[in-house]
């Protein structure tokens, strides 16, 4: 069974790995030179909340909310994932995803909006739309994949219900 709770110091070396990996892939992430472990704790810290899936006493995927926009636009909770490459397909995604609505509900948060979710990354698009999201708006070829292509990015956007309901 998969848990899925607050990041603890122990869980950054594992998440570390796993951000690298997709970091590498270059086919999800805009960053394109991996994390050090300082750099991804002062990434994690600058967001919100952050939660990781454990399964079988193993870190295998996580998230980060925090507001969209500063101000008037910080309403809107944004959000990075992450999953395991030997744990993908399994529903992990799924559950970071269900867990990061509920907690940006709970947080207060009215929406959430993804600015870059790459148009080839097929199984988060068809993820984010079976938990709700809409394509919004389209980026023409505002991503760069590691092999040199251009590829469009989605705006998604999800409402959430009344602020703070």
């Amino acid at each position: 069974m998969i848990e899925i709770r607050p990041i603890q110091d122990a869980d950054y070396a594992p998440l570390l790995a796993i951000i690298n990996e997709v970091i590498e892939r270059g086919d999800a992430f805009y960053f394109d030179v991996p994390f050090t472990p300082d750099g991804l704790r002062d990434y994690v810290r600058s967001f919100t909340a952050a939660f990781v899936a454990v399964l079988e006493g193993r870190v295998v995927g996580g998230y980060v909310l925090r507001p969209n926009h500063p101000g008037r636009g910080s309403h809107v909770a944004n959000g990075t994932y992450m999953v395991d490459a030997n744990t993908r397909g399994h529903g992990v995604g799924k559950l970071l995803g269900e867990h990061s609505l509920a907690e940006a509900k709970r947080l207060g948060f009215s929406a959430m909006q993804f600015n870059a979710v790459v148009s080839t990354n097929t199984g988060a698009v068809e993820l984010w739309r079976k938990l709700g999201f809409a394509i919004i708006g389209t980026v023409p070829q505002g991503f760069r994949h590691a092999d040199g292509r251009f590829v469009n990015l989605h705006i998604l956007h999800r409402d959430l219900g009344e602020r703070g309901a």
